[in-house]
């Protein structure tokens, strides 16, 4: 049997991968693109499919995602809308950059050095502060009063206290200049246009550590920020027909679920469980490029699955830690309530 000229065994691998990845989405506000790309050029699939289909799921589940946590009240439009100006700015600067590098022969080992010493540190960096304690506990609710001050990293603090007019307020009570808004926004910009990448396991660790955001708050931020990137992409190459709708159905399917019960998620796991996810995912995915470009330097194409088994044995151990955690949380508050109940 045959559903849009595809099997249904592959219809129902790629619900469930959808599933999945929704729930990696609406949890972090990335791993779309991340995922789905490599296992669809794994796959076979022609490169210009892989993208394109690839960025069409991406901005249909950022939108699911968006909403689910514009419900939760965790989404800043006008940090948004500065995100997406000063970000687009240093994607344009930063491909300037990566096409002089491909002119003189270096863009495909420099990117390549690049983006697996930028994964992995940025997983260090965020999974360290988290086991430690010293990112924070910022409240779960993004309702919630202004976030204290002790709750907010060292660096935002020191970003915060420039008083460069015009000053904007954000969403927790933050109070920064606009300027180190753009500064921001143009240097993830910039690592995003010269890597090659949607960006998103850039652009949340930043609203965090660097703005002071809290980190549901820039989840549901940087997600707002994907479905304008998504759409734009996706619509450009859906004109040259490298959308293939057969991909894309199936996996928004399973990530019309998977999107609302990450993006619920992150109002009931603790954060520093949330950054200590976020970092072990983005190291496990550090080491799986890194396999697959030892792997295109040896020759051997085996590694580029092997690298592909470990991405996918890396989401579904993550998405199973976020959905156990959210349980337990649920089961915490419910005997909770049962005991004030009996009181």
């Amino acid at each position: 049997m045959e559903i849009l000229g595809v099997g249904v065994e592959l219809l129902t691998m790629f619900a469930g991968f959808g599933l999945l990845i929704g729930i990696l989405f609406g949890f972090f506000g990335m791993g779309g693109s991340f995922l789905v790309t490599p296992a669809l050029l794994v796959m076979g699939y022609a490169p210009n499919v892989a993208v394109g289909s690839g960025l069409a799921f991406v901005f249909g589940t950022s939108v699911i995602a968006t909403l689910k946590h514009r419900d939760l009240g965790q989404v800043d439009y006008k940090l948004g809308v500065l995100m997406i100006a000063g970000t687009t700015a240093g994607i344009e600067v930063g491909k300037i950059g990566l096409e002089y590098l491909q002119h003189i022969g270096l863009a495909g080992s420099i990117v390549s050095i690049a983006y697996v010493g930028l994964l992995g540190s940025i997983g260090v960096f965020v999974t360290y502060n988290a086991v430690k304690g010293g990112g924070g506990g910022i409240s779960h609710d993004a309702e919630d009063a202004d976030a204290d001050a002790d709750d907010i990293p060292d660096i935002a603090k020191k970003i915060q206290s420039y008083h460069v007019p015009p000053m904007i307020s954000l969403r927790g009570g933050i109070t920064v200049s606009l300027w180190m808004v753009l500064l921001v926004a143009f240097a993830t910009g910039l690592l995003s246009g010269f890597l090659g990448v949607g960006g998103g396991f850039i652009r949340m660790p930043a609203l965090f550590y660097l703005v002071g955001v809290p980190v549901p708050v820039a989840v549901g931020t940087d997600l707002f920020e994907i479905v304008f990137s998504g759409g734009i992409g996706s619509f450009l190459y859906a004109q040259s027909g490298a959308v293939d709708l057969s991909i894309v159905v199936p996996l928004l399917a399973g990530s019309a679920l998977g999107a609302r019960l990450g993006a619920g998620a992150t109002s009931l796991v603790d954060e520093d469980d949330i950054k200590v996810y976020f970092g072990v995912m983005l190291l496990l995915g550090a080491f799986a490029v890194a396999v697959r470009q030892v792997g295109d330097y040896v020759g051997i194409e085996v590694f580029d699955v092997v690298s592909l088994a470990i991405i996918l044995g890396a989401a579904l151990l993550v998405s199973g830690a976020v959905v156990l955690s959210s349980i337990r949380e649920l089961r915490a508050e419910a005997v909770t309530s049962e005991r004030s109940t009996a009181d």
